[in-house]
């Protein structure tokens, strides 16, 4: 059985790999991207199977009028995957004014008018999957990424409403959240002029690992985007699919420490209930 994809961001990285598993396996894609002659190869050997539209995810009409087009054009899409993202580091001091507005425009905003642009189309069909790519990040931080984790802890919160809003239509959302893997995202990591004051801290000990070459990325990320189509072909529909040692480790134990901290204080949350509710 083949499906139809219409992925975000399909340039490079995890959105350039899955398009080509993809065609490789006889997948239709309707792959979006801002420049879409980085895909001429990809056209060249699989023509018809492989749909190309220029997508920049911060401008709004333009989400709506490509998503809409790739429903008109190819009929039923079964799954939509927001992949697009902008990596920026530095610290909370460092970082310019322009820089925290297009994570936000593009990890948060972005992914939210990819997923508005789409529904309509697919509850008029009655089916479909959306996967949202976020990261380890989405629930668990790291110094000198304050912004990238407010737009995904942000697309988290919001994806997670969105998959009890859906489920009533046949649709399904689950959060993908890959590891650190290299992908190049390191390397094309937005940045800021480093701030003295800060060397000394967490955030200059990550930096320096960041730009000596340090810091861990034990994924793989063809395995990566291979679980995200073997998720797609079971019936498996999962709010969040972790994806990595550190994804696991991380987050359990970011879990953990959250749930301890949240019983510590029961009976202070206890307290102040109104009497009649008690």
């Amino acid at each position: 059985m083949t499906f139809t994809w219409f992925i975000t961001g399909t340039s490079s990285g995890f959105g350039r790999l899955l398009t080509e598993q993809l065609l490789t396996r006889g997948d239709r894609v309707a792959a979006t991207l801002r420049r879409p002659e980085a895909l001429d190869d990809l056209r060249a050997e699989y023509g018809d199977q492989l749909w190309t539209a220029r997508l920049d995810v911060t401008d709004t009409e333009q989400v709506r009028r490509v998503v809409d087009d790739a429903f008109q054009r190819l009929g039923t899409i079964d799954v939509v995957v927001n992949n697009a993202g902008y990596g920026f580091f530095a610290s909370v001091e460092e970082a310019a004014d322009e820089q925290i507005q297009r994570v936000i425009d593009t990890n948060l905003l972005g992914s939210i008018h990819v997923i508005r642009a789409a529904l309509p189309h697919l509850r008029a069909q009655r089916h479909g999957r959306i996967l949202q790519v976020s990261s380890a990040g989405g629930q668990t931080t790291y110094p000198s990424f304050g912004y990238y984790h407010a737009s995904k802890w942000g697309i988290e919160g919001f994806c997670e409403t969105v998959a009890r809003e859906i489920a009533p239509f046949g649709i399904s959302l689950t959060i993908v959240e890959p590891g650190a893997t290299p992908t190049g995202f390191g390397d094309s990591l937005d940045t800021a002029p480093a701030m003295p004051e800060y060397d000394k801290t967490p955030a200059g000990d990550v930096r320096r690992a960041k730009d000596n070459g340090t810091f861990p990325l034990p994924n793989d990320p063809r395995r990566i985007t291979g679980a995200m189509i073997d998720l797609v072909d079971t019936t498996a529909t999962p709010l969040r699919l972790p994806l990595g040692p550190d994804t696991y480790n991380d987050v359990r134990a970011t879990l953990v420490a959250r749930l301890a901290e949240h019983d510590a204080h029961r009976d202070l949350a206890l307290s102040v209930a109104r009497d009649e509710a008690r």
